[in-house]
């Protein structure tokens, strides 16, 4: 969801730092950008309670859990169930995320599996969900471009 305020230079300088060391304190934070210890922990805070900062889970690996095999599944959903698919989705272990779209597929949901066969069944398991018309399914051969923020992160610190 999109935050209702705009983070400014400093907040970006300090998710920036942030960034580069994860497990920094706010007094080493503070130190490396010349603010001040309770300025920094003020602002993490706001950012905390935001929601500007998120759950470090995007950080580790599927595959290290034992799902190597990544794929993106566009859904068909009937409407006015969009909701209760949604829920259903959240109940799988193996959907990571699942975005809203506009245009002929409702749904991009991405979802891990240990092999061909698992992706099938999870497929399958997808195409119970009441509500669930029509799927398709993309195998993530690599990734190339990671998740990122830093480079807009840079640019803000700049503003």
């Amino acid at each position: 969801m999109p935050s209702a305020r705009r983070l400014d230079a400093t907040d970006a300088r300090i998710l920036l730092a942030l960034g580069r060391t994860p497990r920094a304190t706010a007094v080493a934070l503070a130190e490396e950008l010349g603010l001040s210890r309770n300025t920094v922990q003020s602002r993490l805070a706001r950012l905390e309670q935001g929601d500007v900062l998120r759950s470090p889970e995007h950080r580790i690996d599927p595959a290290t859990l034992g799902y190597p095999l990544s794929a993106f599944v566009t859904v068909q959903v009937t409407q006015r169930m969009l909701d209760e698919v949604g829920r259903s989705l959240a109940a799988v272990p193996e959907v990571l995320q699942v975005h809203g779209l506009t245009g002929p597929q409702d749904l991009l949901v991405h979802v891990v599996a240990t092999d061909a066969e698992d992706l099938y069944r999870i497929a399958g398991q997808m195409l119970e969900i009441p509500g669930v018309e029509r799927t398709s399914n993309a195998l993530v051969m690599r990734e190339m471009v990671p998740y990122r923020l830093t480079p807009l992160l840079e640019r803000a610190a700049r503003d």
